[in-house]
């Protein structure tokens, strides 16, 4: 269930094939990857046929204003929640009329962690047009930033495969 492809073939050259073959588009909401995702995306010869723009919101207020994160919803949740993450991408969706999109918050550290969510704690959303799913992963590697950025924007790319190649 994790093999993409065989050969030197990356994940988001793969992604990009489904979406240009379905004629649809991706784009990516971040936080705490920086526009790491975005970039690991465009790397992709021809990515300009399938990503249509990302946003990097790293502030509460460009969520609310970039995005339509409603501010009571990251007073209540916290900017590193499923609730927030899932508006990020609904937001992007419907800011573009994309047919999927990406919402990455977390918490990369070293700082700024809780025991409610320490350090490595990543939410990740990815929507279509009809269903939004979020996961809550732990990359743990405190003090390890750049590690940390690099696994969320790995495991974005898988989430978002498996729900191209699932239909949904």
């Amino acid at each position: 269930e994790h093999v993409y492809a065989t050969g030197t073939v990356s994940r988001p050259h793969v992604i990009g094939d489904i979406l240009v073959n379905r004629a649809q588009t991706l784009v990516t909401a971040e936080s705490c990857t920086g526009g790491l995702l975005a970039s690991l995306l465009t790397d992709t010869h021809g990515a300009s046929r399938w990503f249509e723009r990302g946003w990097i919101t790293y502030s509460n207020q460009a969520k609310i204003t970039e995005l339509d994160v409603e501010a009571a919803i990251i007073e209540k949740h916290g900017a590193v929640s499923e609730e927030v993450v899932t508006q990020m991408a609904a937001g992007a969706l419907a800011d573009t009329g994309a047919d999927w999109a990406v919402g990455i918050s977390g918490i990369a550290g070293p700082d700024g962690g809780t025991d409610e969510k320490p350090v490595g704690t990543v939410w990740i959303a990815v929507a279509s047009t009809d269903k939004v799913s979020a996961k809550r992963m732990q990359f743990g590697a405190a003090g390890q930033r750049d590690l940390i950025k690099m696994r969320a924007a790995h495991f974005a790319l898988f989430m978002l495969f498996r729900r191209l190649i699932e239909g949904n």
